[in-house]
């Protein structure tokens, strides 16, 4: 592979790097099915839209034990070749370009290569550590072996495409220690992933992106985010207004980067080192918008706790909120960002 991005994830308090040519689709961990004899890594199968992926817990294929499972943890699907599989993660980050110069093989002392190569080098990132993986050295072994055994074992038992409440005993039970509730929720998750794009049932969860802007925090639809970066060599553009800070030249693809402050009536601030790009996609517009922090890059919210804005809660422009919602022991504004680029006046002569 000769692509140089990196697709990063939290596990463990930890960052990782895959490269971004295995990944093929992120999702909230839903409840698997587990099957007997499986690799001690290997926590069950998960039914996506009727192909059986299997869904290992990346922290075994470190060689460490595995946490339990929450709602808040994600699957990254990955392939290689006419193969997938899913490993499971705390925390979906940002896209990563990182040059093979960049990249040591000379780990920390308190670091260990495991033996099945799973870890292949490291990197630093903004003043944190990235630790890179190889599939290439560790999916391959997963194939030889994994997916014929689901294959052999899908054979034999259909009532692999239902959920764990109707299979039998001999299947372990997916993350006991989840409350009913919980539990619950990866049973949805489960079985919407079964259905086509079009017919997923999108009402229970809402996915949001977390960020935040001048001490304000905000949840935006992770459907239009892209990924995130950092922000360099921004190019003024001649005879613009104040919000539209300039171009950004992303991997070889420019992007108009701006500051929707104004339009929330906040007040305008400098960018910073910590600044971060959240790149979007809001129908034909592509735009990097400014943010002074991504806080979690997903947040699954149910929308029955979203709750009317009120004046004495925050000073945003009402206009382009949808409501708000707890978060932690904090608030948060909920965010329509697409009516924001589409009806709040930021392009300019279809600038961004």
């Amino acid at each position: 592979m000769t692509d140089n991005t990196y697709f990063s994830f939290g596990l463990n308090d930890r960052l990782y790097g895959i490269s971004t040519a295995y990944v093929e689709e992120v999702f909230p961990l839903p409840e698997l099915v587990s099957i007997p004899e499986a690799p001690r890594e290997m926590i069950g199968v998960v039914n996506l839209r009727g192909e059986m992926i299997p869904v290992i817990d990346f922290n075994r294929s470190l060689g460490l034990d595995s946490s339990n499972y929450r709602l808040t943890d994600s699957v990254i699907v990955l392939r290689r070749e006419k193969t997938k599989v899913g490993i499971i993660v705390n925390q979906v980050c940002e896209v990563l370009a990182i040059a093979p110069d960049e990249i040591t093989t000379e780990l920390e002392p308190n670091q260990t290569v495991s033996e099945n190569g799973v870890i292949g080098g490291l990197s630093r990132h903004a003043g944190d550590i990235v630790i890179l993986s190889d599939p290439e050295n560790w999916l391959s072994a997963i194939d030889s072996h994994t997916f014929k055994l689901v294959e052999n074992y899908l054979s034999q038992d259909r009532n692999l495409s239902q959920s764990s409440a109707d299979i039998p005993s001999k299947h372990a039970v997916f993350a006991p220690n989840a409350t009913p509730e919980e539990r619950e929720v990866f049973r949805e998750r489960a079985n919407n992933l079964k259905l086509p794009f079009e017919s997923q049932d999108l009402t229970r969860v809402k996915p949001l992106t977390i960020i935040a802007i001048n001490q304000q925090l905000l949840g935006i639809d992770l459907g239009i985010v892209r990924e995130f970066t950092d922000i360099q060599q921004v190019t003024p553009i001649p005879c613009c207004p104040p919000h539209i800070v300039g171009n950004m030249n992303l991997r070889g693809e420019i992007v108009t980067l701006v500051d929707i402050r104004p339009v929330l009536k906040l007040p305008l601030t400098a960018i910073t080192r910590s600044s971060k790009a959240l790149i979007v996609e809001v129908e034909e517009i592509l735009a990097g918008v400014i943010v002074d922090d991504v806080r979690e890059s997903m947040f699954l919210l149910n929308p029955l706790q979203i709750i009317a804005v009120t004046p004495e809660t925050t000073s945003i422009n009402h206009d382009y909120l949808q409501g708000e919602a707890v978060y932690g022991e904090k608030m948060i504004s909920i965010l329509d960002l697409a009516k924001i680029f589409l009806s709040g006046g930021l392009i300019v002569e279809q600038v961004v």
